[in-house]
């Protein structure tokens, strides 16, 4: 397994098991909104069903956050390698390593270890289109570009 692979399958599984206690969390709060019963005290009732919809809102904008992160672990999946820096690249510096797809922190290889982030962040901005021996500076450190894979 490459290390682009590998790096896709733990991106993965981070998308999915987050999804995964997002979509439990919104199935309890649905069924504490289906057991909310009207009591005598009206405005209790309504602020209560009213302060679960609100979670139930926050809940499902998560989700449809990370199902599109899903979809650009698709984008990166089916991406061919190149010389130049770009979605779904692996990138070692002089640094770091990173691993350009979705915005997951670190992430430990049985080798090395890589930073998981997005194309919009400020360090992929920086990266995006470089090649390898391409210098560039981030936080008063100078990064040399080693390798792209």
């Amino acid at each position: 397994m490459t290390n682009k692979e590998m790096l896709v399958k733990k991106c993965t599984s981070y998308v999915e098991e987050r999804l995964h206690r997002l979509q439990l969390a919104l199935k309890d709060l649905e069924q504490d909104l289906s057991n909310e019963t009207k009591s005598s005290a009206g405005d209790k009732y309504e602020t209560s069903r009213e302060m679960i919809n609100i979670e139930i809102n926050k809940l499902q904008n998560q989700i449809q956050g990370f199902k599109k992160l899903k979809e650009i672990l698709t984008l990166v999946e089916h991406r061919k390698s190149s010389t130049s820096i770009q979605l779904g690249s692996v990138v070692k510096t002089n640094q770091a390593n990173y691993f350009i797809a979705i915005p997951v922190g670190e992430i430990t290889t049985e080798k090395e270890k890589f930073y998981g982030i997005g194309l919009n962040s400020p360090i992929g901005q920086l990266l995006l289109g470089k090649k390898v021996g391409e210098e560039f500076n981030f936080q008063q450190k100078q990064y040399i570009i080693k390798e792209v894979l």
